[in-house]
């Protein structure tokens, strides 16, 4: 009797047991999955963009806007027009501005083989208001400033410049911007002549916007004599005594070096009084007569040497301006005093 009573209660425990557990798991298959821990939140996916410039630029802080900066080159005879590549388009003089997609405001960065200097807020304000001989283009400040091509060259105040200066120097730029989408590129801004400029609405899907302004002369001499030029009139641009020079140039290459052109002709009429002789090296016999200067022999004598002597002028400013080669200008990078 008593062995009847415990199978009983075992039994009974057993379907107990049981019943609990296929309780146990219809209210678990009832209950709605518990998430695994949530992600971290991930960020927008971003492209990068570059903005490439290539020939004579500079790349300068804006003076009106800490936030912007302005490229800006000169406009020379030796050049092709500015060219807009992703538009296929020329531009005029004029002032601009790349309208870019919001991005990053991180960094910027340089490449170590960027040419940097300190540049007089002043100077590139009076650049900005040299109508008709400069290119200026107002972008937002990059994220970084890459290097798209170099070139070996020194660079300095002096002349010739120091060769502890030599280095493979940038010589067209890349400046990067992280965007949140590649649509929303534009060029806006204003001519300083002719027709209204009309806006450019620009496709990036390289992802590319490429500015250029090419040499009007392909063809190279040992010298560099269109860089060394060229680098001049852009140091010029912004009120900065720099020169160039390149270490496989021959050493005869200073002689008619362009950069020193306007040194020479400034030492040639360096102490002359200009009152009496400033018509005389014009070929103005007149101006000059009124100075004080005899008439007869002597006046036809002057006349003689001043057409001389501008002739010479002349021929020395085609001599040092003759075309050389593609643009290996180093890019200057401006910093604020």
């Amino acid at each position: 009797m008593r062995t009847e009573r415990h199978f009983t209660c075992n039994l009974l425990a057993i379907a107990c047991a049981v019943l609990a557990t296929l309780f146990l798991v219809a209210c678990q298959q009832s209950q709605p999955p518990t998430p695994a821990s949530a992600p971290l939140e991930s960020k927008s996916a971003t492209t990068d963009v570059y903005v490439i410039f290539e020939g004579p630029w500079a790349i300068v802080p804006d003076p009106k806007d800490a936030n912007s900066v302005l490229a800006l080159a000169p406009k020379t005879k030796s050049h092709r027009p500015l060219a807009l590549v992703n538009a296929n388009k020329t531009l005029e003089a004029g002032v601009y501005e790349l309208q870019i997609p919001p991005h990053g405001n991180e960094g910027p960065t340089f490449d170590k083989g960027i040419f940097q200097v300190k540049v007089d807020p002043q100077a590139v304000q009076r650049a900005l208001d040299n109508r008709s001989e400069r290119y200026a283009i107002r972008l937002p400040r990059p994220g970084a400033y890459v290097a798209e091509t170099r070139h070996r060259s020194r660079v300095s105040s002096k002349y010739p410049p120091e060769t502890s200066t030599e280095m493979d120097y940038v010589t067209s730029i890349s400046l990067r911007y992280s965007v949140a989408s590649k649509t929303g590129f534009s060029l806006v801004g204003t001519q300083d002549a002719g027709a209204e400029f009309k806006p450019l609405l620009l496709s990036v899907d390289t992802p590319t916007v490429r500015f250029e302004i090419n040499p009007a002369e392909d063809t190279l001499d040992s010298c560099y004599t269109h860089a060394r030029r060229t680098f001049h009139e852009l140091a010029r641009l912004l009120g900065l005594t720099l020169y160039v020079d390149f270490p496989d140039s021959p050493d005869d290459c200073h002689k008619k070096d362009p950069q020193l052109a306007q040194a020479e002709k400034a030492q040639l009429f360096h102490g002359l009084p200009t009152s009496r002789f400033g018509g005389l090296f014009a070929g103005d016999l007149v101006a000059a007569q009124e100075a004080g200067i005899a008439g007869g022999v002597l006046a036809t004598y002057f006349d003689f040497a001043a057409r001389r002597v501008t002739q010479s002028l002349v021929a020395a400013f085609y001599f040092f301006h003759t075309g050389a080669g593609a643009c290996i200008t180093p890019i200057i990078v401006g910093t604020t005093p």
